[in-house]
């Protein structure tokens, strides 16, 4: 087997990626081309300040592999935004296209600033002249970005007005950017799909388990949008929401905590901190809680070696994308705790992306029940081939994922083959 370096957050993704590799012994020049991404796009970019002064910003486009399709992913704000970060999030979305059977290849970008301390008017400016900065390498056939951590739907409009003016194609600007509002052409669901996406997929580990969902128990760490909303939707199939931490601290409450009025309060006051029908506690202790569901839905290796020893629950719900550490990996899989990894549990934001891109193409616009019924026929068939792969090779769950993406490119590019 090929060693591999373990450190930094692409090396874990390449890490993952060689595992399934091996496992399926994949051409070397395959594995060559699936190593590196296709273009690493790095600006500078200006942008005027309410005071005045201008700031000079850091910004990143990452295009891991288009083989199936134009570049997909979302566009990142948060202080930590880097070139390996990006990089290692290129790559995921290439394994959930391909995962998913959808026609996008890779892609992900993020600008380093901490949206929270913008104002409107600055988070603007930043957006505009990002996209702007970006040019040629976006388009509806060519990069399609979406949200992500820091960025909203209000966000993605502004991107595809700065495309539309800067571009001269005003036409097609709607499918340029995914994950708009309603009113500019996103789609019904959009917004929730990262959370519907994780509760199908646990309702599938459910079956394949004859586990009843209703009345387990959960934690999810992060009450952002993937967060909140899968502790609704959670809150409606009757799961116990027991624990919740985020970036202002972390609650307790054996009874339940009431998702939908969680939401009501961090709306308000800008998080979990203070919430006065629940218990604050130590955020160190939050993994400690025993809950049958454990849900990280922030940021990346947040489950470590250390944690995973402390972990009191059955599952790991990832909806986040890379929180599971390689080291910490291996010491739930010694304690029995089942992974139920990010390329499908979070897979439901790009499969909507792409509802919303073929709803724009032929200016439609699909109700609810249909976008949430064709997410999950996508996701239930995604899980459905991960489970056969499973027994076939009697590997992991996140191995299994990585398998059925590369069986897939890999008959592509059989097919199409290398020019020249």
């Amino acid at each position: 087997m090929t060693e591999h370096r373990t450190d930094g957050l692409f090396s874990t993704a390449m890490a993952q990626f060689h595992r399934a590799a091996d496992l399926i012994d994949l051409d070397e020049n395959y594995r060559a081309l699936l190593s590196q991404p296709k273009n690493e796009i790095i600006v500078n970019f200006p942008v005027l300040m309410d005071n005045g002064s201008y700031e000079v910003f850091r910004g990143y486009r990452i295009q891991h592999n288009d083989t199936l399709g134009p570049y997909k992913g979302g566009i990142r704000y948060h202080p930590g935004v880097d070139l390996d970060e990006v990089k290692a999030l290129a790559a995921w979305m290439t394994w959930k296209t391909a995962l998913c059977d959808v026609p996008f290849g890779g892609g992900k970008g993020g600008v380093a600033c901490d949206p929270n301390a913008l104002s409107r008017g600055e988070l603007a400016r930043v957006t505009r002249r990002f996209t702007y900065a970006l040019g040629q390498n976006l388009g509806p056939e060519v990069d399609i970005p979406a949200p992500d951590m820091g960025t909203n739907a209000q966000v993605m409009v502004w991107m595809m007005d700065t495309f539309a003016a800067s571009s001269g194609d005003a036409s097609a600007a709607k499918r340029a950017v995914t994950g708009k509002t309603v009113e500019c052409g996103g789609s019904l669901g959009r917004e929730k799909a990262t959370g519907q996406g994780a509760v199908f997929g646990l309702q599938h580990w459910a079956d394949e388990h004859a586990y009843d969902l209703g009345g387990m128990t959960a934690s999810i760490q992060g009450w952002g949008n993937v967060g909140a909303n899968l502790g609704r939707l959670l809150h409606v199939h009757g799961v116990v929401l027991k624990t919740v931490s985020d970036h202002t601290g972390a609650i307790v409450d054996e009874a339940g905590i009431d998702a939908f009025d969680l939401s009501n309060w961090v709306d308000e006051y800008g998080g979990v901190a203070g919430y006065p029908k629940a218990t604050e506690m130590d955020p160190n202790e939050f993994w400690e809680v025993p809950v049958h569901l454990c849900c990280p839905a922030a940021l990346e290796a947040q489950i470590t070696p250390e944690v995973a020893q402390r972990l009191d629950a059955k599952v790991v719900v990832e909806a986040a994308n890379g929180p599971t550490t390689l080291a910490a990996e291996a010491i739930l899989a010694n304690r029995g705790i089942d992974v139920l990894p990010d390329v499908l549990m979070n897979a439901g934001g790009v499969v909507v992306s792409y509802f919303e891109w073929l709803q724009n193409r032929t200016a439609e616009q699909w109700s609810l029940d249909t976008v949430d019924r064709r997410l999950m026929d996508n996701l239930w068939a995604a899980a459905d081939r991960v489970v056969s792969v499973m027994l076939e090779f009697g590997c992991s769950r996140r191995e299994a994922c990585y398998v059925v993406a590369l069986r897939r490119l890999v008959a592509v590019y059989e097919q199409r083959g290398i020019w020249p």
